[in-house]
């Protein structure tokens, strides 16, 4: 103990902030004395405090230290500062972020924050500022220091939030007319998609509940670790990097997994403007109502230093003014409780039965996630987003509705009991996979007809009849066997589109249209639908299947997802369908020689460089990913394609922390796997160490009590040292 103050002395000595005083100084040798965090065999931080306090600096700080360039990226983004580090490109995105997060006013909720929740808030900025000044060889790229507000400006954990629904090019068309106004990003990220289920003990062998935890997200988007407390806190699983709360996972009494929703919870409104002399409003009912106006400033690097740019937003109640549609303008109206946000999202970490996790709920604070959940009394349940405005459904709420209609305003907000849940379902299981509730328990659903039209518009998709299919019917579910069929291999998406495709093939079989495809119709017409490494029918249905998407994606809308599967199967052409097969044989024969290349061979996975730069390179080591997109009914999935100079695509996306974890009343087990390693830095030997598990499906054990961690234990030290 002498050793490790005399050592966390001199890091604090040697390297303080230039803003730091002896005050700060005490306070963060207080944190650090407080935490201890023990790095398991795989890299992963357990981190104990005496106080949450204490458990949310060593875990930030335990962040910071596998990936801080991570942590920085996410609140530069979060708080509108991205072009500070990324230039003028990125502007659009950071005055689409500050439209709705005005750092002025988090500054002022901070203060007014709960005091439990300020401490947490104070321990965060506290953990990160101290890792900066014990890691002098740490540049970051704009900040310097962080302050305990920032994290209102990034609350909830999901990947693509709220904001991101916003189209930048739209956005910079308003605010910036002329000919350069065309390329500012579009919608930000990929889909999101994950998979979670629960069992009831009854349909298990241990009688004990089950649950999976398998987010789809771009890999590498979260980290793996646990916190711990002397008060009670105890949670391990999925940390968005930069947050302090688990997003996805579980402690010893119960577990959650989130979901992207298919819910509506964000509305646009048609304004009517209308300009007298110098001033401009918008009409509401019989009035006219005074558009706001704020000034934005925001900079951006050039060269060796900054730029500023000021911007004029525009504003109704409604929100702020996003896009022209016309000559109307049009407001977005989201969630924006950042307080009831970030309380929701950590109080729920330590909640120890459901009626904890429903207190939590409470809050009304998730606009974004359906929630699976389990926990060690035995009890399952599904829980719709508890943010989702009451609003009037003679409405088309999926198109902007006329925002000068009183009858269009919000009516408040359903939280759990007036959405669609479940709790214990009869038939002892429970799935969602971002499709609608209405199958979320087979026949023991809640009824569509019970809810207004804006609780789901996306219906059901291929992975949601993949899910029910392995599900029903079962009462002998084991942790393995519920591994085993998060990673089913069968397509429901092709199960439905390949036998129209032979249809066609045997229908023009004696002409033109069906010439030299004998071959390739024969390899899929004795097909199983599974996805394999060695499969060389899923090379050419996901070939056949991706050109012919690609054909009818501008024909139907984009929701119902499954719109987009019965189009494929039932209103092309027998014609259509063969030229695309056709298509898609020539383009694998180009690319490998010949049509006959197992599935393997095409889609990899590997980790050659600095992630957000993936410089893939067919030259250098990978590894075959079995699994297909989750486009094609795959649960695990990966979405991948070619990069400039690459024959073969490489995964970004899809499965990341998977999760299989099973409840007792005195104890929790748990198996888990991340894509690639826990650390961020190349040096690192935990950078790739999971990469042959993740493709693989080896989920490795989770080492969730200290007993466990004796002899899977690499150091163990207080930070500072």
């Amino acid at each position: 103990m002498l050793l490790h103050s005399f050592l966390l002395a001199v890091a604090l000595v040697q390297s303080p902030p230039p803003s730091s005083h002896s005050a700060e100084l005490a306070r963060w040798q207080r944190h650090a004395s407080a935490v201890r965090i023990t790095r398991d065999d795989w890299g992963i931080a357990h981190v104990h405090g005496t106080t949450d306090a204490d458990a949310v600096f060593g875990m930030i700080y335990a962040q910071a230290e596998d990936d801080f360039a991570r942590i920085e990226r996410n609140y530069l983004v979060s708080t509108g500062r991205l072009a500070e580090a990324e230039g003028e490109g990125a502007l659009w995105q950071d005055l689409r972020q500050r439209l709705f997060v005005n750092p002025d006013t988090l500054q002022a909720l901070y203060r007014r924050s709960p005091a439990w929740l300020r401490s947490l808030m104070d321990a965060w900025a506290d953990g990160l500022n101290f890792y900066l000044s014990t890691h002098p060889d740490v540049r970051p790229q704009v900040l310097t220091r962080f302050e305990p507000w920032m994290p209102l400006s990034f609350s909830e954990g999901s990947i693509g939030g709220d904001i991101e629904s916003v189209d930048l090019d739209d956005l910079r068309a308003f605010y910036a007319p002329g000919p350069d106004s065309a390329s500012a990003g579009g919608a930000s990220g990929p889909s999101q998609e994950s998979n979670g289920f629960a069992i009831a003990p009854a349909n298990t062998v241990n009688r004990r509940a089950l649950l999976l935890i398998n987010p789809h997200t771009t890999f590498y988007f979260r980290s793996e670790l646990q916190m711990t407390s002397d008060r009670g806190l105890d949670a391990y699983g999925a940390v968005t990097w930069g947050q302090f709360f688990i997003y996805q996972g579980f402690n010893a009494r119960l577990g959650w997994m989130h979901t992207s929703t298919g819910a509506d919870a964000i509305d646009e409104y048609a304004e009517t403007i209308v300009r007298k002399k110098d001033q401009t409003f918008y009409r509401y009912g019989r009035d006219l109502r005074p558009v706001r106006t704020e000034r934005i400033t925001l900079h951006y690097r050039s060269g060796d230093g900054l730029e500023a740019r000021e911007f004029t937003a525009y504003h109704t109640h409604h929100g702020p003014v996003v896009r022209s549609m016309g000559d109307r303008w049009i407001a977005v109206r989201l969630m924006n409780r950042p307080v009831e946000a970030l309380s929701q999202s950590f109080l729920r970490t330590r909640a120890r039965n459901l009626a904890d996790y429903r207190k939590a709920m409470d809050l009304n604070a998730n606009s974004s996630n359906n929630t699976v959940y389990a926990d060690a009394d035995g009890h399952i349940g599904y829980f719709h987003p508890q943010f989702i405005p009451k609003r009037d459904d003679r409405f088309d709420w999926t198109r902007p509705v006329d925002g000068s209609d009183p009858a269009t305003e919000w009516r408040g907000v359903h939280g759990v009991e007036s959405s669609p849940h479940l709790v214990d379902p009869p038939n002892g299981w429970i799935q969602n996979t971002n499709n609608w509730p209405y199958s979320a328990a087979g026949r023991d659903s809640p009824r569509r007809q019970r809810y207004p039209r804006y609780m789901d518009v996306v219906g059901e998709i291929p992975r949601g009849q993949q899910a029910i299919r392995v599900l029903i019917g079962r009462r002998d579910w084991t942790i393995e066997r519920l591994r085993a069929a998060a990673f089913d291999p069968y397509l429901t998406a092709f199960a439905r589109l390949v036998p129209r495709l032979v249809q066609a093939f045997d229908s023009l079989a004696s002409t033109p249209a069906a010439e030299g495809l004998a071959e390739p119709i024969a390899a899929l017409r004795g097909w199983d639908y599974r996805w394999s490494a060695a499969s060389v029918p899923t090379s050419l249905a996901v070939a056949w299947g991706d050109e012919l998407m690609g054909r009818v994606r501008g024909r139907v809308p984009p929701y119902p997802e499954m719109a987009v599967y019965d189009y494929m199967a039932d209103s092309t052409t027998a014609a259509e369908r063969l030229d695309a097969l056709r298509s898609a044989v020539e383009h694998v024969n180009r690319d490998f020689g010949t049509w006959r290349t197992p599935w393997g061979e095409i889609n990899r996975f590997q980790r050659p460089g600095p992630d957000r730069a993936h410089p893939f390179d067919d030259r250098l080591a990978s590894l075959p990913i079995p699994f297909t997109s989750s486009a094609w009914g795959s649960l695990a999935a990966v979405g991948s394609h070619t990069y400039p100079g690459t024959r073969r695509r490489y995964g970004t996306y899809g499965n990341t922390f998977v999760a299989v974890v099973e409840f007792g009343r005195d104890s929790v087990r748990a198996i888990a796997v991340t894509p690639g390693g826990e650390s961020g830095n190349r040096a690192s030997p935990h950078y790739n160490d999971q990469a042959e598990r993740y493709v693989d499906g080896r989920l490795r054990p989770v080492y969730f009590y200290p007993g466990q961690l004796e002899g899977h234990t690499e150091r163990v030290y207080r930070p500072g040292e």
